[in-house]
């Protein structure tokens, strides 16, 4: 039955939005992160730090402020109550707000399963509107959508005990702000003071709020953040939740395209054991080569190099035909990298004349190679007076 009524609901909301705005106009979000946490699990500490990381500019969208909008105003002066299909069309017209088209938090949906069942209608049809859009001027504005759920979560002890926390802080502000006239007066809750009252808002957020958004969790990226622990450890997991996943936000075309590329991560993953790898193999395969080329770095670039300790850089040029070899360049690279320094090498080819034939006027020029080697190290820290 709320599937069917869900249905009915999104349907109407849907078809109001066609006729409003016009159907190349319906562009939702990118991405959306639905924000649930029990009562002082930290969702208004931790909201700013999200957009952050994800590079969200809106202000995250409030349903229980929605609620207080000229439209559910309006609403309730007509006798109505602000069920479902009142949440579901003043969300959804809120959404469509071009701030919003980057990304978007949600702080308070879905409440009910009619509202669980609509969001996968709205995604249903974002993945529409994206492909049947896909080959026309506005394919830029319908992208592949980014549903993630997001639980902060403490136990009911917990709960309460920062519920009541923050009511003792309330009234000490408050009470500041009576006595010097200064600032700005915090909103009482009654649920801040009141242990039986605490303890019942964290059983409706269990019960209701919680349930909503683990029903979720097989369609969207869920994530579960253990807010029980210090603010630095909970932000530490919100980044590692949240990390970029181009899988997950790209195009499957573009993905494709760049697959075949490894990712940094996986590059740095084994470094150390690849760089390890690669100098006892010169060693044994080329045991000559990576002598002179330790004994060019022992004898001439090393005291250049502990002349510069202060800055940690040195740009040293050579000619030396031992670099003539692209191969000694590897192994100067990877030596350098074993000890602790960054190596950089470019090539730089300068044409000397040479020769002049005086009945043609050509003139013949040798090339002679310049390998320029940047060496960049932590460099010394000066103590000022």
């Amino acid at each position: 039955m709320e599937i069917k009524d869900a249905q009915l609901i999104f349907n109407h909301v849907w078809k109001q939005l066609e006729a409003d705005y016009g159907r190349e106009k319906l562009r939702f979000p990118k991405e959306l992160i639905l924000l649930g946490g029990a009562p002082g699990a930290g969702k208004g500490t931790n909201t700013d730090f999200i957009r952050k990381v994800r590079g969200i500019d809106a202000q995250p969208i409030v349903v229980s402020a929605l609620l207080d909008t000229p439209e559910a105003r309006e609403i309730k002066a007509r006798g109505g109550m602000v069920g479902d299909r009142e949440v579901v069309g003043i969300l959804m017209r809120k959404l469509l707000e071009p701030e919003q088209q980057n990304g978007a938090i949600l702080d308070g949906f879905p409440r009910t399963k009619v509202q669980v069942e609509c969001l996968k209608m709205l995604f249903d049809k974002m993945v529409r509107l994206r492909r049947d859009f896909l080959d026309t001027p506005d394919a830029a504005h319908f992208k592949q959508p980014i549903f993630h759920i997001m639980v902060l979560f403490v136990d009911e002890a917990e709960s309460i005990a920062r519920q009541l926390k923050r009511g003792q802080e309330v009234l000490a502000h408050n009470a500041e702000v009576r006595s010097s006239g200064l600032g700005e007066l915090w909103e009482e809750r009654a649920t801040d003071f009141d242990p039986a009252l605490a303890r019942n808002r964290y059983k409706v957020f269990k019960e209701k709020t919680y349930d909503a958004l683990v029903s979720l969790k097989e369609i969207f990226h869920y994530h579960f953040i253990n807010a029980q622990v210090p603010l630095e450890v909970v932000q530490e997991n919100i980044i590692k939740e949240l990390e970029y996943q181009s899988s997950l936000e790209l195009d499957p075309r573009t993905f494709d395209l760049l697959r075949k590329l490894p990712l940094a991560s996986e590059i740095i993953r084994h470094a150390r054991q690849d760089l390890v790898r690669r100098l006892d193999a010169y060693k044994v395969e080329k045991p000559e080569l990576m002598q002179d080329v330790v004994s060019f770095i022992e004898k001439k670039m090393m005291p250049i190099i502990v002349r510069h300790a202060i800055s940690g850089r040195a740009d040293i040029n050579t000619e030396d035909k031992l670099f003539h070899d692209p191969e000694a360049l590897a192994i100067l690279i990877d030596i350098f990298s074993e000890r602790g320094f960054h190596a950089k090498t470019d090539l730089h080819v300068i044409e000397i004349p040479d020769r002049f034939d005086l009945q043609t006027g050509k003139i013949e020029c040798r090339k002679k190679k310049v390998f320029r080697i940047a060496v960049q190290f932590k460099g010394s820290e000066i103590r000022r007076g």
